[in-house]
């Protein structure tokens, strides 16, 4: 038999969840970066990189993203919070957004995403950019949700 803790654990878990869904969207794609940081974060290319670039380069949009990022979930989760009677602990909470900012950083960096599309068995999808289609871009947001649901169990268990 299920207990009502057990209960109350899920419905805390789906709320956290459909929140980071929601939330990721909203701050991937409106308004957790600018142009310039979308543009940026990912820079160098490898070839740059080769030809003398600084690696670093890139990373104060990608660091500049992620905080606006985080800030817009933190705002989604925390009204969550206000209307919603589910159970999230602040180490909970500190521990998911973490992961989720950890994470983020590293992908939008975007040479880990093609790395892993080439050590995978996929290079030519981490080249697709056809009929509306984006290889690395549809491997991002895969690695990011995936980095989210370990987020929201992280916020749930917490």
């Amino acid at each position: 038999m299920t207990s009502i803790e057990q209960v109350a654990t899920l419905a805390t878990f789906g709320s956290v969840w459909a929140v980071l869904a929601v939330g990721h969207n909203l701050a991937d794609h409106v308004f957790g970066q600018s142009d310039h940081q979308a543009a940026s974060k990912g820079a160098p290319s490898a070839a740059e990189v080769a030809d003398g670039a600084s690696p670093r380069r890139g990373w104060g949009a990608c660091l500049g993203h992620v905080a606006q990022y985080h800030l817009v979930m933190a705002v989604m989760l925390g009204l969550a919070w206000a209307v919603l009677p589910i159970q999230m602990s602040w180490a909970g909470l500190a521990a998911g957004l973490i992961v989720s900012a950890v994470t983020h950083a590293l992908f939008d960096r975007r040479w880990p995403v093609r790395w892993l599309l080439q050590h995978t068995g996929s290079p030519d999808f981490a080249e697709l950019r056809a009929a509306g289609m984006n290889g690395m871009y549809l491997t991002d947001q895969a690695l990011h949700q995936t980095a989210l649901l370990v987020s929201a169990l992280l916020i749930t268990v917490l």
